[in-house]
C-alpha cells in the first residue's frame, strides 16, 4: 500500500488486491474535480496495477466521464441506440439482463468467457469501466487476466514460438454474445492482430488473445493452431494469474483493455444487473 494526494493535497492510498494485479483506490471523491497531480497519480497507478476499483462512489454520468477523461479520449456508443434524443447524446452504454427502453442498453445473462473488448475491430478500445448500479447477491463477478504476466512467465521456447504469429478475432453479439462460435459467419465483425503486442505506455509485451474471440493463428494449419490457441488460453484462466473482482453497488473499475483480458462468472438471470459503462478510445494502434 503507499499513499498519494488528490484535488485538494488531501491522502488518497492505493492497495494491491493481488499478485495478478488489481489495486483498490482509498480515500478520493470521484465527484470532486481531479486536478493534474491527481491525474498524473491514478495514471501511475492504473499502469502498474492495470485494474483499479474505487469503491463507495455515488456518481452521475457527468462524474464517470471526467473520470475516464483522465486516461484518454471517450469513445461514443458502439450498439443501435433504442432510448430517448438526450440519451443519444451520452457516452454511456448500460450493461444489463433486461432491455430497457429508455438507455441505450447491451443485454447480457449469465456467464460470458473470457474476451478483450472490441479486438475483432482495427483499433480496439483502450480502456473501460463499469459503475455499478444494481447488482445480484451471488454471482456476476468480473474475472481479469493479467496477459503481461502471462507472457512474461512462458519459457523461452513459448516465447520464441509465439513471437511474430498473427491471429483472427471474430464476434457476432446477435448470434452469440456469451461463448466461442463454432463457426465464423464472414460478414460479422473481425480482425488479424498480433499475437504479442508490446504497451505503448509501460514498453512491456503481453499477449493479445482471449478464448471467446481469438480464432485461429494465420498460415497455420489448424491443429498446431488448435494447440498454441489452447495452451495460451489455458495459461490466461490459470487462477494465478486472474483478478476477481466481487461486485458491490457504487464500484467503479477502470482496466486496461491492452493488456488484459477479462470474463463473467454465471449468475442467475432473473436477478437485476446494471452497470453503467464508457469507453476510453487507443491513440495508438496494436502493431
Amino acid at each position: 500500500m503507499y499513499t498519494v494526494l488528490d484535488s485538494g493535497n488531501a491522502p488518497f492510498t492505493v492497495s494491491p488486491l493481488s499478485e495478478a494485479g488489481g489495486a483498490v483506490v482509498s480515500g478520493i471523491d470521484l465527484r470532486r474535480p481531479i486536478d493534474s497531480a491527481t491525474a498524473d497519480a491514478l495514471r501511475a497507478a492504473w499502469r502498474e496495477h492495470l485494474v483499479l476499483v474505487v469503491r463507495d462512489q455515488e456518481l452521475e454520468e457527468a462524474d464517470q466521464e471526467r473520470f475516464c477523461a483522465v486516461f484518454g479520449e471517450l469513445a461514443g456508443l458502439h450498439s443501435k441506440v433504442t432510448a430517448a434524443a438526450k440519451a443519444e447524446e451520452s457516452r454511456a452504454l448500460w450493461v444489463a439482463n433486461v432491455d430497457d427502453p429508455d438507455r441505450p442498453t447491451a443485454v447480457q445473462r449469465g456467464e460470458m468467457m473470457y474476451h478483450i473488448d472490441q479486438c475483432y475491430t482495427e483499433r480496439p478500445s483502450k480502456a473501460s469501466t463499469l459503475y455499478a448500479v444494481t447488482i445480484p447477491d451471488i454471482g456476476g463477478n468480473t474475472r481479469f487476466s493479467n496477459l503481461v504476466k502471462v507472457y512474461e512467465e512462458l519459457s523461452d521456447d513459448w516465447k520464441e514460438r509465439v513471437a511474430g504469429l498473427r491471429a483472427l478475432n471474430y464476434f457476432d453479439y446477435r448470434a452469440n454474445a456469451n461463448t466461442r462460435p463454432d463457426s465464423i459467419d464472414p460478414d460479422a465483425p473481425q480482425y488479424t492482430h498480433p499475437l504479442v503486442r508490446t504497451h505503448a505506455d509501460s514498453g512491456r509485451k503481453s499477449l493479445f488473445a482471449n478464448r471467446q474471440m481469438t480464432m485461429r493463428i494465420d498460415g497455420m494449419d489448424a491443429s498446431e493452431s488448435d494447440e498454441i490457441l489452447s495452451y495460451l488460453f489455458d495459461r490466461m484462466e490459470d487462477p494465478a494469474n486472474v483478478y476477481e473482482h466481487v461486485w458491490r453497488v457504487g464500484d467503479l473499475v477502470l482496466w486496461d483493455n491492452r493488456c488484459t483480458a477479462h470474463a463473467r462468472t454465471y449468475y442467475d438471470p432473473e436477478k437485476r444487473r446494471l452497470l453503467r459503462r464508457m469507453t476510453v478510445l487507443d491513440e495508438n494502434p496494436v502493431s
